[in-house]
């Protein structure tokens, strides 16, 4: 086997969102006469997808969602997010993604993107930032009904890719997953897929930890020694820093 596929996680990993997210949840509770506790977004959104996070909210707060009702949360999210990104004269792409982007490009890797975030978030930001191209397709929170830590994103997006291209006979361990969250690692773990952890949300120790390999910048992942890793030894651990 070898690499043939680099699947990236986009909240925390293509650009830097987070607080965006924080605020708008925020005031999203305030709205319902709620209100989040110091830590608590942290807690239990990062790296779920938006319905996970706004259910574990309002459930903590004896809150019962009808279907409708988390809907028109979802949308006004949405919306919020949408306005907010509106306004910003650069987007906060995380440094040195085009590059390695080219890198995997020329490597002749094919790329996706696997999120929790809401479709039209990513496509905002992708096609505001020049980046869609890249991407065959991208598996996004609303067609899920499970988020990270499941694996059903991962899996889709193996499965997505052989439906594309019936002859590419893709596996998990041949693909590569970007993911900057606890959630997200363990989902692609799950899916059999291995992890490159960055540092933009926790710190090294903490993804070395859990991840296959852990950087601090996209500049110091070495596609070479992925491949390799996944050619020799796909079982094995390589939690190390490249």
């Amino acid at each position: 086997m070898t690499l043939k596929a680099v699947l990236f996680d986009f909240n925390g990993v293509i650009v830097n969102d987070e607080p965006i997210h924080e605020k708008i949840i925020d005031r999203l509770m305030l709205d319902e006469n709620l209100q989040l506790k110091r830590g608590e977004f942290r807690e239990v959104c990062l790296g779920k997808s938006d319905c996970a996070c706004i259910t574990a909210l309002l459930e903590r707060r004896g809150r019962f969602l009808t279907e409708t009702y988390l809907e028109r949360l979802l949308q006004r999210k949405a919306q919020a997010y949408k306005a907010q990104i509106d306004t910003l004269e650069k987007l906060p792409i995380y440094p040195g993604l085009a590059e390695f982007i080219d890198k995997i490009r020329v490597a002749g890797l094919k790329m996706a993107v696997v999120s929790g975030a809401m479709r039209s978030e990513i496509e905002l930001v992708l096609h505001r930032a020049g980046l869609a191209a890249n991407f065959e397709f991208i598996v996004a929170g609303d067609d899920l009904t499970a988020s990270k830590p499941a694996p059903d994103g991962y899996l889709l997006a193996v499965e997505l890719f052989n439906q594309k291209y019936p002859d590419f006979n893709l596996q998990p361990i041949e693909c590569l997953a970007l993911e900057d969250t606890f959630a997200g690692i363990e989902a692609a773990k799950k899916a059999g897929i291995q992890v490159a952890g960055v540092t933009h949300t926790y710190p090294f120790h903490m993804i070395q930890r859990q991840a296959n390999w852990t950087v601090d910048y996209f500049a110091d992942l070495e596609l070479d020694r992925v491949a390799q890793v996944c050619s020799i030894a796909p079982t094995e651990s390589a939690a190390e820093k490249t």
